[in-house]
């Protein structure tokens, strides 16, 4: 499927829409739901360009399906019916989906493409995951493949397939390999971006859509940004 955006008056990247889901580009910085620094999160602003578009009276109706983190960018897919969003909550939970991400990092992998299996333990303190070799107490397993997509000049870009769905579980275990992401101060990169974000992109997502059955393939086009243009 081709990379399009469309376009609207709220700055949203609107990359698929119809009578029941909606998919946004997050863009960094963007919170999808309301957390505890009160910031606007994404969730609202698409309420709003839903009622504003449709005139819709009353509250609108729009479930949160899934999250990325605050400094990752990428597909973010919202329900805008209940009915798709119970059936597109048992495609989350039971795998039912394709994720692919991309991410940069400045250290080579010690392979050109590989299967990572760790065990993720959160630590709800500082809010991070740290990847074990093998199972501790309270972790859970994690599983990714990477391949590297482009060297660039001081990076590698590396294209990710999540397996499981684990609390940051991409940055984490590239950290155990020593490939911190670009920017990820958290999990050991020695410089932040000037924009507070990270190199990680959720960049393509294939489900069943919940209600047509027909199969959806979005791709969500990178940052308009150096690094991400060069790849």
């Amino acid at each position: 499927m081709s990379e399009k955006i469309l376009s609207n008056k709220s700055n949203l990247q609107i990359l698929h829409e119809d009578n029941h889901i909606i998919v946004i580009n997050k863009r960094v910085g963007d919170i999808v739901q309301g957390d505890k620094t009160g910031d606007k999160p994404l969730s609202e602003i698409v309420k709003e360009y839903i009622k504003d578009k449709y005139n819709k009276p009353g509250e609108v109706f729009l479930g949160v399906v899934h999250r990325l983190d605050r400094p990752t960018t990428g597909i973010v897919v919202f329900a805008k019916t209940s009915k798709a969003l119970t059936r597109l909550n048992e495609l989350f939970s039971n795998r039912e989906t394709q994720k692919t991400y991309w991410a940069v990092v400045k250290n080579k992998p010690p392979k050109n493409e590989d299967n990572l299996i760790h065990f993720l333990k959160r630590n709800e303190k500082n809010n991070t995951s740290k990847a074990h070799l093998k199972e501790v107490p309270e972790s859970k397993k994690a599983s990714l493949d990477y391949k590297i997509i482009k060297e660039l000049n001081n990076y590698f870009a590396l294209e990710i397939n999540l397996h499981t769905g684990r609390h940051h579980q991409i940055r984490a275990q590239l950290q155990a390999i020593g490939c911190s992401i670009k920017g990820d101060l958290k999990y050991g990169f020695d410089r932040s971006n000037p924009d507070g974000g990270i190199h990680l992109h959720a960049r393509k997502l294939v489900f069943i859509h919940p209600v047509s059955k027909e199969e959806i393939v979005l791709i969500a086009p990178t940052p308009n940004e150096v690094i991400w243009n060069a790849i």
